[in-house]
């Protein structure tokens, strides 16, 4: 007769998500795994495998709830430009008022593993060219209502805002200046003009 579990999984996945997150791969063994998501080691393993195969959910786990939240923004009946603009303002505050100085868990997995490690690379590329896609779709809109510039293409423009946020996310870990995360969205609404 098989055991019933006395853990609930999706707890103790974001709690593996919020530890890699603040220590990386690397920087997470087995026993912080254990000490940390409170289950034996055995039910680790029972549950999601190994590390590696722990540290894939938790990046997939990430990445869904990401995707969801920055989606529900692109999605919104606003102006085009405004939606941009509060997706930049929100990537900014969310880093800032981290105290961890965490950064993207994404960024984090895509500096630390992607070189090496094929199936890392995926999930970054695919949540990348998700990201990319929905600007995409708000600047072609913005496009044809007129309320964004025609001058560039919108696929140029929608990987530029991107890389922006991803400039902004690694930036982040280093300077809480206000400031220069402020020119930084603002020089990037210019290029809509």
């Amino acid at each position: 007769m098989a055991r019933t579990k006395d853990f609930n999984e999706d707890e103790v996945l974001n709690k593996a998500v919020c530890l890699f997150w603040h220590r990386g791969y690397n920087g997470t063994s087995m026993q912080d795994l254990v000490d940390t998501l409170g289950i034996s080691r055995s039910s680790l393993y029972d549950t999601f495998g190994d590390k590696h195969a722990l540290y894939i959910k938790a990046l997939e786990r990430y990445q869904e709830k990401g995707s969801n939240q920055i989606n529900e923004l692109l999605n919104q009946k606003a102006p085009a430009k405004e939606v941009i603009k509060q997706l930049l303002e929100l990537s900014v505050s969310s880093l800032l008022n981290d105290e961890q100085k965490k950064g993207c868990f994404m960024v984090n997995a895509e500096v630390e593993g992607a070189a090496h490690d094929d199936t890392v690379k995926a999930i970054v590329c695919k949540g990348d060219q998700q990201m990319e896609d929905a600007f995409y779709r708000v600047i072609s809109k913005g496009q044809q209502s007129g309320e964004i510039t025609n001058k560039q293409d919108a696929k140029v423009l929608a990987r530029f805002i991107f890389n922006t946020i991803k400039g902004i996310r690694v930036t982040a870990r280093s300077t809480g200046d206000k400031k220069l995360f402020s020119d930084i969205i603002n020089t990037t609404m210019l290029l809509l003009d």
